[in-house]
């Protein structure tokens, strides 16, 4: 079923492309109108395309290009398309990274320090100066005063 719905992103970016649209609108029948709504607007779409010599590279071209008042329901689904993981890497990053955490600390600290250090250990890219450290631990209110 997966490469169904993927074939049905396709025919959005490929005019050219063979068209699993069926199962692409089944599945998302949420976010968009009727089959055959989808269908007219994607002739539409591809009639667009051709006339103005448009070749996007890409989802994210095409949503660009895609004017979600003329075209809704390909705007919705070309929405989806970018915005779908390509990989399950960064949850499992984010799992892994949990795991060792809580194997060093075990189950001795507050579900508020997990997850500040969860955070912290996933998104080593955003910079924390002991400065900010001392300030925030000197806001909370301690048994015992911290300060410098």
């Amino acid at each position: 079923m997966g490469f169904y719905i993927i074939s049905g992103f396709q025919v959005l970016i490929n005019p050219c492309a063979k068209s699993d649209l069926h199962h692409l609108v089944k599945y998302y029948q949420e976010d968009v109108e009727s089959y055959e709504k989808v269908v007219s607007e994607v002739d539409l779409w591809h009639r667009y395309l051709n006339t103005n010599n448009i070749k996007p590279q890409n989802a994210l071209d095409a949503l660009l290009i895609c004017n979600q008042d003329f075209y809704p329901n390909i705007y919705n689904l070309l929405h989806i398309l970018a915005v779908l993981p390509v990989t399950s890497c960064e949850s499992e990053r984010s799992f892994s990274s949990l795991k060792r955490i809580k194997t060093y600390l075990r189950n001795s600290t507050s579900e508020t320090r997990l997850h500040g250090l969860a955070v912290l250990n996933i998104h080593r890219e955003v910079p924390v100066t002991e400065d900010e450290v001392i300030e925030v631990l000197a806001s909370i209110n301690r048994r015992l005063d911290f300060s410098l």
